[in-house]
């Protein structure tokens, strides 16, 4: 605390900082798994930072969502050593973060687990917005924090999204409300019933407006993302920690600091706060500033969380270089881009094992990031985990020929003609990169023409060489996240389900390689993109 003398009268000046992670997906340590080098990333590191700045001021220290979910190492412990205690909790516990706020892919492993994830936890979970059947809060809606007489509320929510991605099973008997009207109710609420001096809101969802000219981003205004409205319209907010987007945002917003600290523990959120006092310890003003610090590749990770987690890190590391397969032909993708308008092995790969193991004649998939990737000709775990980055199980939907006419309708809408060249639309680029919603079918043969307008850029549609009829059934496997009509493919939710395969995708993909002594790579290009 610092002393001032201002116009004769004495003053204080206290400072507390926030300190918020978001979007970690179970990466502790400086690795994405691909392969052995120091990367500027994981929890770890960042724990190095929290220690240092909690030598300079009083601190809160709050998750903003999905942290136990989303790398190699999570999905080996989930599968492998889930009676044990989960590591990334204990990180959490050594950290002695003050609360987690729910993401959506905490609930991916089900309730079982996320209950026994919040036993283990020395630490509220906060879901303002998530009830149960009767009305009543599934866990704490908020905690109220007080430093040297300074009384902080830290409200989380999240976005009310995760009915429409989740197996319904995994959120069985919970009710999701509506973030923004959740968040504003218990923001008015804690105002006139707490007396606190600071309100922070930990929303786990992003932004659908661009954030300096309020401009409604080219993504459906659909409730998914509501950051913005938050900052408009709810004034008992102070502070907003954002995430889900997997942006990097520090900025001030209609005068409230608004943070989203990436993903994968690249940078960690700050929100320093000062707070003048007068001579009687009455305040007179609060003040608080955003930034974001960034690991390096020179940080070095903490000590005591790599003790934690050494083990777990290493079982994965092991499991992950096993040689489950042999593949025959060229599986590797060099250009995303290209294995997107030209149909690639792999993808015929991956829709092929779908079909196999689902009996349905008509498959989709995607391919989830961009970068260079699919598999070599000695295939590992590690390969597989590392290109099927999802926690993805298999329906097959009972479709109509006009179903999917407009599933590929949807997923045409991914590219865009600029200049005579062909382009991923801007709404498939921002706020969020979103290469996972641009499906490849195999079991039918379709062009895309891209020249054409959006919803008539289909122009070849064939079944077995025959013309599909609108009217006509086909029973279609897809990932589970598809199935639930995610990435506006809406149409999907209420389709019938003939069958679901409630095994995880990766290991669907292992066992057909472990059961094979070799496995020919074949490309029969039954679609093509035109432009």
């Amino acid at each position: 605390m610092d002393i001032l003398m201002i116009g004769g009268s004495i003053m204080s000046i206290k400072t507390i900082q926030i300190l918020a992670t978001s979007d970690i997906h179970g990466y502790i340590m400086p690795t994405t798994f691909r392969n052995d080098r120091n990367e500027a990333l994981g929890l770890a590191k960042l724990a190095t930072i929290i220690e240092g700045n909690r030598l300079e001021m009083p601190t809160i220290l709050i998750d903003n969502g999905d942290f136990i979910q989303g790398s190699p190492m999570t999905f080996y412990h989930q599968k492998s050593q889930m009676q044990e205690q989960n590591p990334l909790i204990q990180v959490a516990n050594e950290l002695q973060y003050d609360a987690i706020v729910f993401g959506n892919h905490e609930f991916n492993y089900g309730l079982q687990t996320l209950q026994s994830v919040i036993h283990q936890s020395n630490f509220p979970w906060l879901g303002a917005n998530i009830v149960t059947k009767d009305g009543r809060p599934f866990t704490k809606p908020f905690i109220i924090k007080e430093i040297d007489g300074i009384k902080i509320a830290i409200l989380g929510v999240t976005t009310h999204f995760v009915t429409k991605w989740e197996e319904p099973l995994h959120i069985e008997g919970l009710h999701f409300e509506d973030a923004f009207s959740s968040a504003s109710y218990w923001a008015k609420w804690i105002r006139a019933n707490e007396q606190i001096d600071v309100l922070v809101l930990c929303y786990h969802g992003g932004f659908e407006r661009d954030l300096e000219s309020g401009e409604l981003l080219d993504e459906a205004e659909d409730g998914e993302n509501q950051g913005y409205r938050m900052c408009a319209e709810i004034e008992e907010v102070d502070i907003i920690i954002s995430g889900h987007q997997h942006r990097e945002i520090s900025t001030t917003i209609m005068g409230k600091s608004v943070v989203q600290p990436g993903t994968k523990g690249v940078c960690i959120a700050k929100i320093e706060l000062e707070i003048d006092m007068d001579h009687q310890h009455k305040i007179q003003s609060i003040s608080h500033t955003p930034s974001l610090i960034y690991s390096s590749e020179h940080t070095q990770p903490h000590a005591a969380v790599c003790q934690i987690i050494s083990p777990i890190f290493e079982k994965t590391e092991a499991w992950l270089d096993e040689t489950i397969g042999m593949i025959q032909g060229d599986l590797q993708i060099e250009d995303p881009f290209l294995a997107r308008i030209q149909e690639h092995p792999y993808i015929e790969f991956i829709n092929r094992i779908q079909m196999a193991v689902s009996g349905a004649s008509i498959s989709c998939t995607a391919l989830f990031h961009d970068e260079p990737g699919g598999l070599k000709q000695a295939v590992t775990m590690r390969d597989i985990v590392t290109n099927y980055i999802y926690a993805n199980t298999l329906k097959v939907l009972r479709l109509t020929g006009q179903d999917i006419l407009l599933a590929l309708e949807q997923s045409a809408s991914y590219f865009t003609v600029k200049a005579g060249q062909l382009h991923v639309a801007d709404s498939f680029l921002s706020p969020k990169a979103q290469p996972y919603n641009y499906d490849m079918w195999e079991g039918i043969e379709y062009i895309l023409d891209i020249s054409k307008p959006i919803g008539e850029r289909v122009t070849k549609l064939m079944y077995h060489g025959v013309a599909i009829n609108r009217e006509e059934e086909f029973d279609v496997v897809m990932s589970s996240y598809r199935a639930t009509g995610a990435g506006n493919f809406d149409f999907l939710r209420n389709r019938p389900v003939v069958k679901e395969i409630q095994i995880d995708m990766t290991e669907l993909i292992a066992d057909y390689l472990l059961k094979q002594p070799m496995v020919q790579a074949t490309c029969n290009h039954n679609w093509q993109v035109q432009f």
